[in-house]
């Protein structure tokens, strides 16, 4: 198993965004991110910020320079794999701190030092859809003859093929969520908390390897399980209720996820139909996918099949998303997505109908391949119904 993303892997990810700013006539690219969504500032530095925000300026030619907040500097030289770290108040916390007497830069400070006193004609924002108004109104005021637009297709185009080692912590990240999973439906009972499960997950995601969760665990029951996205409470578990279960766990930054309906005792009626309905979407959706098969055409068979099984009325979204650093990352797969599969994507199947009273999720990640799919979780795809 590889532990990490080697320094060579990070140094080649910033020559390809060189690369591609020679070819835009970019002068540099800001890529930033915070905590909630840290990915492409992990994705070139390995960096994961913390209750501040940080961005990445990859300049078209020379070394890039992490920003941080104050009071990340020691965390990020300890850290990052980009060696040129810059504080910038601009990345400090929600909370505003003034931090009198801290040694601050500005991006005025930033762009001499990247582009050796050059002044930029044109920038591009990587993560554009959340970059606060403090960073980007000082990236104005410091740049006002420049022009700025948006760049993320740069390094959303590079994450959606994974590399070897990519490939491999995202197996791993799936493993540990495999564990968890196992044990949560060996130690799951009525009367428990939807939070008492989530933190039988934690402990065995934690004892195997995992450095954080994929995301905020599902465990929802009844009315509950209609959410697409939620987090747990203190409900209690019961008899003759659906429970909704997503256990994901995170492996060097990469993430995982395994979604599955069960229920305590026997399942019958609207409600088993329902759930046997979504497995088959999921199963058929898995079988659609191979290289060079337009993504559009894969949630058009996805859809007829749900209207075919009388289902169509409870489906929500697209059958897929991209999966990463981020559980949820681009490419989707809609009715506008016009791009061919290609080899080493990898997409979480996402299989999710609801109604009213239930809705239910069956979900895991596959690798796309030249004659099909490579599945990263085998397990648990039939009925899950628990005995008492």
């Amino acid at each position: 198993m590889v532990n990490e993303i080697s320094s060579w892997e990070f140094e080649e990810r910033v020559r390809r965004i060189q690369r591609e700013l020679d070819s835009r006539g970019l002068d540099a690219v800001v890529v930033h991110s915070n905590e909630a969504d840290f990915a492409n500032v992990r994705y070139l530095s390995d960096y994961w910020p913390a209750f501040e925000s940080a961005g990445v300026v990859v300049p078209r030619d020379g070394e890039p320079i992490l920003l941080v907040g104050p009071e990340s500097e020691t965390y990020a030289e300890d850290r990052s794999k980009i060696k040129k770290i810059m504080k910038l108040l601009e990345y400090r916390e929600s909370a505003e701190p003034e931090y009198p007497g801290v040694k601050v830069y500005s991006f005025k400070d930033v762009f001499e030092e990247a582009l050796g006193g050059r002044k930029p004609r044109k920038i591009g924002i990587v993560g554009y859809a959340i970059m606060p108004l403090p960073v980007y109104e000082s990236l104005r005021k410091a740049l006002p003859e420049a022009e700025i637009v948006k760049a993320d297709d740069i390094l959303r185009n590079m994450r959606m093929i994974k590399s070897e080692n990519e490939i491999l912590l995202l197996k791993e990240a799936s493993r540990i969520a495999e564990i968890a999973m196992e044990n949560v439906l060996e130690r799951i009972k009525p009367g428990m908390t939807e939070l008492q499960v989530v933190g039988i997950a934690q402990e065995a995601m934690y004892e195997n390897g995992a450095e954080y969760e994929g995301h905020p665990l599902y465990v929802l029951s009844g009315r509950n399980s209609r959410h697409a996205i939620s987090r747990p409470t203190h409900k209690r578990l019961k008899e003759d209720e659906l429970i909704q279960l997503n256990i994901g766990a995170r492996a060097a930054g990469y993430s995982s996820s395994i979604g599955r309906p069960v229920f305590f005792g026997k399942m019958s009626g609207d409600l088993r139909k329902l759930v046997e309905a979504g497995l088959e979407l999921h199963r058929e959706t898995k079988e659609l996918m191979k290289e060079e098969v337009m993504a559009s055409e894969v949630v058009k068979a996805f859809l007829k099949s749900a209207e075919k099984k009388s289902v169509i009325k409870n489906v929500l979204y697209g059958p897929c998303h991209g999966i990463g650093l981020m559980e949820v990352e681009p490419p989707w797969m809609e009715l506008t997505s016009e791009y061919l599969l290609r080899e080493n994507m990898v997409f979480q199947v996402d299989t999710f109908l609801c109604t009213e009273e239930y809705g239910l999720r069956w979900e895991d990640a596959v690798r796309v391949t030249k004659s099909g799919v490579e599945r990263f979780c085998t397990r648990w795809e039939e009925i899950l119904e628990l005995a008492y």
